[in-house]
């Protein structure tokens, strides 16, 4: 049996899910992928495949490049962007109620209250 790719598609198992995300140069670090907030509860990692993502985290700015991988441990300010300016491919690894918190964020009315979303999975906006 060959497993297909996972571009498009996560593998979700009871600690973690693990996805492959694509951004094609639509974010920057004026226009992040993810605005800066914080996990109270949840780690969340990054695994660069191809191109560039910039972070803030806590203090300090990175940049992880196609080979490198970021963690950032639960009670850390976060952002991330792509700092290719082109393709970036990546994997990251969420602990389900990151996913979830995800999810809700696509979900129509979502925008409406998001400091109340991301209280909602032991999350928090800071920007």
């Amino acid at each position: 049996m060959t497993v297909p790719p996972l571009l498009g598609r996560q593998l979700e198992g009871g600690d973690f899910v693990l996805a492959e995300w694509v951004d094609e140069g639509e974010s920057s670090a004026e226009r992040p992928i993810a605005p800066l907030h914080v996990h109270h509860g949840d780690d969340e990692a990054w695994y660069v495949l191809e191109g560039a993502l910039g972070f803030i985290r806590g203090d300090d700015r990175l940049e992880a490049r196609a080979g490198a991988g970021v963690l950032v441990p639960r009670g850390s300010a976060h952002t991330f962007w792509n700092a290719a300016g082109g393709r970036t491919r990546y994997l990251i690894v969420l602990t389900p109620r990151i996913a979830a918190l995800i999810e809700a964020l696509h979900e129509p009315g979502a925008l409406d209250d998001l400091h109340s979303l991301f209280r909602r999975f032991d999350s928090e906006l800071l920007a």
